[in-house]
């Protein structure tokens, strides 16, 4: 099961020290906890009991497979829900806790707490917008003082509070419209650089008005310090915004340079825009903002990658945009005075080309020869930035018995040891035992027909996602797959979600991903959950097409039979590995 940044449906993270396989005779629920607490407005019920008795949720009778499991979902009013589960002589009683998913105020509050702004220490520059937020009552009267400024906030009449990002597993993204508490805001122009103090709000509603101050600070920075931020990390974690609620850019390799142009909290603003935690780059003063021009380029082609040397006055931010056949690189806060370019004939790359779209900024576009891109490296020597193109696999030892000879194909079974147990299926059974047995015997069935197989693990070690990130960065496979079986949110409905789902992020594995998908869908004749594009920790390696699997649903009751079932098993190795064969042969004739 992979795991969203809101882990609030993680059941192994629930479920740690349960029995891993309940007595199939005696009634027993694997999720929820006791005492579980969500913003779902509905519940699934995880588990099995003697198939031959009727299993009964709150008085009504649950659907059940052959082998007496059950996943029943049932709507939850706001508040304590009280469920119980009974079969013959035996009931089993939960406490279950909805919380609203919308701001909503206690009688004796005038705002929502914590939704004062800025939350965090705020540095912005002279002349730029900054805006002020609370979430109070409809009818309330919100102004604020800050900086010899008196700003009345306005209501934002259609207020709506957007779901979490994990709501598309589920269907569920439309925005939750406020009802009693809705956000008031205003914006003003910063000021002349100084240290401004913390805005205070006063909210007033009828003839009561409450005073407090926002958590923050505010600093008008002096337009002529230049504080240079420079990446010290390999790869520097870029973000939307000052928060990891915010989507990823491109990372940026050791060495980055760009003026800091604001800071939040423990995040700083580099002058392209991005932000980037302030514990990934050391802080440099500076006379000017990073600046750079560019002039010819080179390319080598050595041990299965083609190098491009983008030589440089000082290490500039980067951002790389792919498609089927095109990778672009962006050098930001660089002038072109290029003139002349010579690439020579070489394995992926047809053409390049250049354009300065705006000042500080120029594109370079390789198009590619083939629709397959097999991965990209970034990293700086100097202040010399080094693209490197990987070559497609080497399939020249391929015979029509061993069509994969030359292929180096990593498995990482997903989860793994106690302490990462994955989803549990009805009977406990966890996610991280059939992993890894379907990637053993994906691995055989891959190893029959000549691949080389790398797994990121054999048995139950405890590897956080990074660690195998860390093994396909050193490994450099021809391709990656994560396995894993899956599971949903609180809102999912377990009994009737099934199928198989697959996950990528660069454009690089999209292909591969849809191809598998299909494949498995249509040869094992089995349900299909997907395929969606995916912010994951084992989606994200550049050096290969990485993909993350869901082969199944360990929470659908039906299902999970057919995931544990050993003949099951070996017909999806079986088809895995004919797949890959397959698409290697598409991909590299």
């Amino acid at each position: 099961m992979h795991i969203p940044a809101l882990a609030t449906f993680s059941i192994a993270a629930s479920l740690v020290g349960m029995a891993l396989t309940p007595s199939a005779l005696a009634l027993s629920v694997v999720y929820p906890p006791e005492n579980h607490e969500t913003t779902a407005d509905r519940l699934f019920f995880i588990g099995t009991a003697e198939p031959d008795q009727p299993v009964t949720l709150n008085g009504e009778v649950v659907e059940r497979s052959p082998a007496g499991h059950f996943a029943p979902s049932i709507p939850l009013e706001l508040g304590i829900n009280t469920v119980t589960l009974q079969q013959g002589d035996r009931s089993l009683t939960f406490s279950i806790h909805r919380r609203s998913a919308v701001p909503t105020l206690a009688a004796s509050e005038m705002v929502v707490p914590g939704s004062l702004t800025p939350t965090a220490d705020l540095a912005l520059q002279p002349g730029e917008l900054v805006c002020f937020e609370a979430i109070a009552a409809r009818a309330s009267t919100v102004s604020v003082d800050w900086a010899g400024q008196s700003i009345t906030l306005q209501p934002l009449t259609d207020g709506v509070t957007l779901p979490p990002n994990f709501a598309v597993l589920t269907g569920d993204t439309q925005p939750l419209p406020h009802q009693e508490a809705i956000a008031h805001r205003g914006c003003t122009i910063m000021p002349a650089p100084g240290a401004l103090g913390a805005p205070t709000y006063q909210i007033i509603q009828g003839d009561v008005m409450h005073t407090e101050a926002a958590p923050g600070q505010i600093t008008s920075l002096p337009p002529t310090a230049f504080n240079v931020a420079e990446v010290m990390v390999e790869s520097g974690t870029a973000r939307t915004g000052p928060g990891t609620d915010y989507s990823r850019l491109t990372p940026l390799p050791r060495g980055s340079q760009s003026a800091v142009t604001g800071r939040q909290g423990d995040w700083v603003r580099l002058e392209y825009g991005a932000w980037i935690r302030a514990s990934e780059v050391v802080m440099r003063p500076g006379a000017a903002p990073v600046r750079s021009q560019i002039r010819g380029l080179q390319s080598r082609s050595l041990d299965g990658w083609t190098e491009v040397i983008f030589p440089l006055e000082v290490p500039v931010p980067v951002t790389i945009r792919q498609s089927d056949r095109t990778l672009t690189l962006t050098l930001h806060h660089t002038t072109a005075q290029t003139d002349t370019i010579y690439l020579d004939d070489d394995p992926v790359i047809e053409r390049l080309d250049w354009y300065q779209p705006q000042p500080g900024q120029v594109d370079y576009t390789f198009t590619l020869k083939s629709d397959q891109s097999w991965g990209y490296k970034l990293e700086y020597q100097d202040s010399s930035l080094v693209l490197s193109l990987r070559h497609p696999p080497d399939r020249s030892q391929a015979t029509s018995d061993r069509p994969l000879a030359g292929v180096s194909i990593l498995l990482d079974p997903g989860h793994g040891s106690d302490e990462d147990l994955g989803a549990r299926g009805p009977t406990g059974y966890p996610e991280k035992d059939v992993a890894l047995i379907i990637s053993q015997l994906v691995r055989d069935e891959l190893e029959l027909r000549g691949a080389t197989v790398l797994m990121t693990r054999e048995g139950d070690d405890d590897l956080f996602p990074q660690d195998r990130v860390d093994q396909i960065l050193a490994q450099e496979p021809a391709i990656a797959l994560s396995l894993h079986y899956n599971a949903l949110p609180d809102a999912g409905d377990a009994l009737n979600t099934a199928g198989i789902g697959t996950f990528w992020y660069h454009a690089q594995a999209h292909d591969l991903s849809v191809f598998l998908h299909d494949y498995l869908v249509e040869t094992l004749d089995r349900p299909s959950y997907g395929v969606f594009w995916n912010n994951l920790a084992l989606t994200r390696p550049t050096v290969t097409p990485s993909v993350l699997l869901e082969l199944g649903f360990m929470i659908n009751p039906y299902e999970f039979e057919w995931i544990i079932d050993p003949d099951a098993q070996q017909e999806m190795a079986i088809a895995l590995a004919d797949a890959l064969v397959i698409w290697f042969q598409q991909t590299t004739p």
